[in-house]
Order: C-alpha cells, then sequence, then structure tokens
C-alpha cells in the first residue's frame, strides 16, 4: 500500500512539470489576462526581455510563478485541461502564437497537452535534469516562458506530447 501511494505520488510529479501547487481557493490561475495592458515590445533581435518587476507587474502570481520560475500548476486545475474550444494558444507574456487547438487531444494527464507547436520556431527545448530525471523543458522562443515539458508518448503523427501549464497560455478563440 506504502509503495503504491508512493508510485502514484512520483507519477504525478513526473507527468508534465515542476511541483509548485495552487489552492483550490487561490483563483490566481483563473485570471488569464496580463495586469498591464498589451504586449511587450519586442526588441530587435525579436526577443522580449523584461525585468523581474517587469514580469511581476504584467503576470498575476500563478503565472509568473510558472512562466518565470518553471512551476506547474496543480493537475486538473488549470482553466484549459478539458478546453474544446477552436483557436489558437498563446504566450501568456508575449503573445507569441505557439498551438493551435486542433493539435490538441485529452492525454488524461490534467494538462492540455498537443502533438505539435504551431511552428518548430515557435518554441525552445531545453533540457531539464530536476526531480531526479531528465526531461525536455518547452519555453515560449520570444520570452523564454516556461510552458511545460515534452514527451515521446503523444498520438500519432508526431508521437509526442507537449504537456503545458495553462498559466502559461491564453486562448484566442476563432
Amino acid at each position: 500500500m506504502k509503495s503504491t501511494s508512493l508510485i502514484l505520488l512520483f507519477s504525478s510529479l513526473f507527468a508534465c512539470s515542476g511541483a509548485t501547487e495552487q489552492h483550490p481557493d487561490d483563483d490566481t490561475n483563473m485570471a488569464m489576462e496580463v495586469t498591464v495592458s498589451g504586449p511587450p515590445a519586442v526588441n530587435d533581435d525579436g526577443l522580449v526581455r523584461l525585468s523581474e518587476a517587469e514580469w511581476r507587474q504584467r503576470l498575476t502570481k500563478e503565472q509568473f510563478k510558472v512562466t518565470r520560475q518553471a512551476g506547474t500548476e496543480r493537475a486538473f486545475s488549470g482553466v484549459y485541461w478539458d478546453e474544446h474550444a477552436n483557436g489558437i494558444y498563446t504566450c501568456i507574456g508575449c503573445g507569441l502564437d505557439l498551438f493551435d487547438a486542433e493539435t490538441k487531444f485529452k492525454s488524461g494527464t490534467g494538462w492540455p497537452s498537443f502533438w505539435q507547436p504551431v511552428s518548430a520556431s515557435a518554441v525552445d527545448e531545453v533540457d531539464d535534469s530536476s526531480l531526479f530525471t531528465t526531461r525536455t523543458e518547452i519555453r515560449c522562443s520570444r520570452c523564454e516562458a516556461h510552458l511545460g515539458h515534452v514527451f515521446n508518448d503523444g498520438p500519432r503523427p508526431t508521437g509526442l506530447r507537449y504537456c503545458m501549464n495553462s498559466a502559461a497560455l491564453k486562448l484566442v478563440k476563432e
């Protein structure tokens, strides 16, 4: 019984990302709009670089924890894990198009999952050796926001599962 509980605990940690928790009475994840109007300015090199204070001004507490500190929302708590609307999922930090809703699938993990980004240049892959394993972290290629991780257990045609945090995304519905 004890070993089964430990296995369930570790599998939930490894299912998608790191290990920050949001409590049910904390509605910061539900506020998906930035707190400062308009997207941040893109530099001449095509990147968005803001100070920590500027990011804190633009993002909710949960969005900051996820995107700037590589946190993870609790499974089945994000607004998009069970969303079925058509549209484009953009980066909450800079507005870059990341995933088309047509590539979203039900993974059973409790996080929104996609089988491919809108383009190979939309996201960056970074080795992540946290939590006693090596995974591939996915970041926004324009503002370096932590989005989640990618795994090789997704559906066809790619076989990939981009397991993302709702707090890192904004759905622009069609």
